[in-house]
């Protein structure tokens, strides 16, 4: 154990050595952090243009669709082209929109609709960076490396995450809301450059199939269509019982995750712990610094641990965490009981991350993570409507159900010897 604990740091930090791994990590890191300027700006700006929220909702909405929409397709294509070269198109794609956004904002000619064609086209471009940034990591840094390196960048991405807005609103503040926009622009230029230096490994070739060959001898190439090889990333996920697992678990997290944690932390801050906005602060920072220590102390573990089991875990973890926040009216306490979920989904998320690129083939790797993002993307929304209505009845309600939800969760995981045996 001593022995373990002695290299957990010198472990953790293994892939920063690496000047491929911090090239990647710093552009992860800038479009992340350019990600959260843009949500600032795209508000902010649409407030000050209208005044209306419902445009905002539209404004916020043209970009969450087509982000949705073509996930699958991004990640189909980042499966068949070079995720590198996509990382940088999108980047500097996103960046070109940005600056075009914060020029007419500065000259005067900036209106609702061209703020919601810009979030309309960035949305999209982002559905082809986000299965690529991860689906890259395999080619960057060796497989004993991969737990390390997911735990720096995702601490990196929290890290971004949390500065993003924050400082997107200074910006704002200190000058006007256009100059966010140029600033982001820039955020993801820089991105677009870090990853065109990166030297990535080459893919493994893939094992060609029958009727391939078969196309071949006969002199005729017929390559699958992008709707067949979408499918094929879809049957593939849902064939094996782990890919399954792991999925339905992420689908249930992200769904107790939205509205758990935005309608039902501002529910208890304001009507069962009456602390306002100074405690939902306190709230959804304990939940990051969780998160953010999770990811480290399993980054710097390390190993190859049952994933399954922790996968298991966590929804049992996260369900016992739900029913605290449920039925205790203790701020200190809930407080607690935050940090503690947090920190158990940045712990599980570093292995079950890893699992993926460990064990899925190249070839279909970043099918599969899109597959994980979409329907990620359709819990959300799914969850607010729910939460927000359970919320009407009580604070008790809202994260009983979602409690529920994630124990049958666990037990269904723990049914699978597959999925019990993971590594």
């Amino acid at each position: 154990m001593a022995t373990t604990l002695a290299g957990a740091g010198p472990r953790l930090w293994a892939p920063a050595r690496q000047r491929p791994f911090r090239l990647l990590w710093l552009g992860q890191s800038l479009s992340l952090l350019g990600d959260g300027f843009s949500v600032v700006a795209f508000s902010w700006i649409t407030l000050g243009l209208t005044g209306s929220t419902l445009t905002l909702g539209y404004v916020l909405a043209f970009q969450a669709v087509p982000r949705a929409l073509l996930t699958l397709v991004g990640g189909t294509l980042s499966d068949s082209w070079s995720t590198r070269t996509l990382m940088i198109a999108s980047s500097w794609t996103r960046a070109a929109l940005m600056a075009g956004v914060g020029v007419a904002g500065l000259t005067g000619h900036l209106t609702v609709w061209m703020l919601c064609a810009a979030a309309t086209a960035f949305g999209a471009v982002d559905a082809f960076f986000q299965p690529a940034r991860v689906s890259i990591l395999p080619s960057v840094v060796d497989k004993d490396l991969l737990t390390p390196a997911n735990a720096l960048l995702g601490a990196g991405s929290r890290t971004a995450a949390v500065l993003g807005p924050a400082v997107g609103g200074v910006v704002i503040a200190l000058t006007r809301a256009p100059v966010a926009f140029v600033v982001d622009a820039v955020c993801f230029a820089l991105c677009g450059w870090c990853v065109s230096l990166i030297a990535t490994r080459p893919r493994p070739a893939a094992a060609p199939k029958e009727d391939a060959k078969a196309g071949q001898d006969k002199g005729v190439e017929r390559p699958p269509s992008l709707g067949a090889r979408i499918r094929e990333g879809v049957v593939f996920t849902l064939r094996d019982p782990r890919l399954r697992t792991v999925v339905v678990l992420d689908t249930a997290v992200n769904f107790c995750y939205a509205g758990p944690f935005t309608v039902g932390f501002a529910t208890l801050a304001e009507q069962v712990l009456r602390g306002g906005s100074a405690t939902l602060g306190v709230l959804n920072g304990s939940l990051a610094g969780g998160a953010m220590l999770g990811t480290l102390a399993g980054g710097a573990l390390g190993g190859r641990p049952r994933v399954g089991l922790l996968v298991a875990a966590l929804a049992g973890w996260l369900g016992a965490g739900m029913a605290v926040l449920g039925l205790v009216h203790s701020t200190p306490a809930v407080v607690g009981t935050v940090l503690a979920m947090g920190f158990a989904i940045g712990f599980q998320g570093v292995f079950g991350l890893s699992w993926i690129q460990r064990n899925i083939p190249q070839e279909v790797l970043s099918r599969v993570i899109s597959v994980d993002m979409v329907l990620g993307y359709a819990a959300a929304p799914l969850s607010l409507i729910v939460c927000g209505a359970l919320a009407r009845t009580s604070t008790l309600a809202l994260f009983g159900v979602v409690a529920g939800v994630l124990a049958l969760t666990g037990v269904a995981v723990l049914g699978s010897r597959a999925v019990r045996e993971m590594r």
